[in-house]
């Protein structure tokens, strides 16, 4: 009788077409049920938390499965990343419940994107991160992004194509920090819309760049349009941090961001 088993994955996404199994594409996916079938030599279909679009990385996505095997945890841990590439990782194993499901599920997510805003090109962190040579204006930043805070119809950020039966989510914390020599933007929220993450990021560098009143992006929320945001930044730099299941948890996690004190200027407030 199949046991269910709930993995945390790290992944860099470049080379991915995304989470979910695409026809003659990669997908992150694929490669963890490839390597349970090497390993165990059974089939089993893998559910994430979220479905990560081409190029997105991870840092804590959650996947849920059916194990017919007699493996353990533990030693499934150990199998998988011996059967993996080197691009993904899987850092935690452990039984759950039958019914588990990793996207209906949780209770909030944590999104970080990163923006490289030194003069000159990196080259090691490159696939890492969106390089804007150019000095952004955090502050501005930061005042156009707070008008995003709470439930709302994120329409105006939704990307074409987005199968969510509704528009409406909720943003819990999002801030932008300057931890030399990247921008970093954090956000929390109960979900995200395709592509939801990418746009609000475009659009807040459009406010970065002087192209945008902070004060505008109420506006832009307000009117349900897409075509009224900024464009979509690049999936290179974002990353899912962590998916929650406890709503205390969950609370704790990002007080304790709004607790830490994080330098939030990069000289241009």
């Amino acid at each position: 009788m199949a046991n269910k088993v709930r993995l945390v994955v790290a992944y860099e996404g470049t080379r991915y077409h995304g989470w979910q199994i695409q026809p003659n594409q990669p997908s992150v996916q694929a490669a963890l049920e490839q390597a349970y079938f090497a390993m165990t030599g059974l089939r089993t279909s893998m559910q994430a938390a979220g479905r990560t679009d081409c190029g997105v990385h991870a840092l804590g996505q959650v996947v849920g499965f059916e194990n017919p095997s007699r493996h353990d945890p533990d030693t499934l841990l150990r199998g998988l990343n011996a059967w993996l590439p080197q691009d993904i990782s899987v850092r935690f194993a452990q039984a759950a419940p039958d019914l588990f499901d990793p996207r209906r599920h949780a209770v909030g997510k944590h999104y970080q994107y990163r923006i490289d805003n030194r003069p000159i090109r990196p080259v090691f962190e490159r696939a890492l991160s969106w390089h804007i040579a150019k000095k952004l204006d955090i502050a501005r930043m930061n005042s156009a992004v707070k008008n995003l805070l709470g439930e709302h119809d994120f329409s105006a950020f939704r990307a074409s194509g987005c199968e969510a039966k509704s528009p409406v989510r909720r943003i819990d914390y999002a801030d932008w920090v300057f931890e030399p020599p990247l921008l970093q933007f954090d956000v929390f929220g109960n979900g995200f819309l395709k592509q939801m993450v990418r746009n609000i990021v475009g659009t807040c560098v459009a406010a970065g760049r002087g192209r945008l009143p902070p004060h505008q992006i109420k506006a832009v929320l307000d009117a349900r349009d897409r075509k009224l945001a900024g464009p979509t930044s690049p999936a290179k730099g974002l990353f899912l941090v962590e998916v929650f299941y406890d709503h205390d948890i969950y609370r704790d996690a990002f007080a304790r961001m709004k607790r830490s004190g994080t330098i939030t200027t990069n000289g241009t407030s």
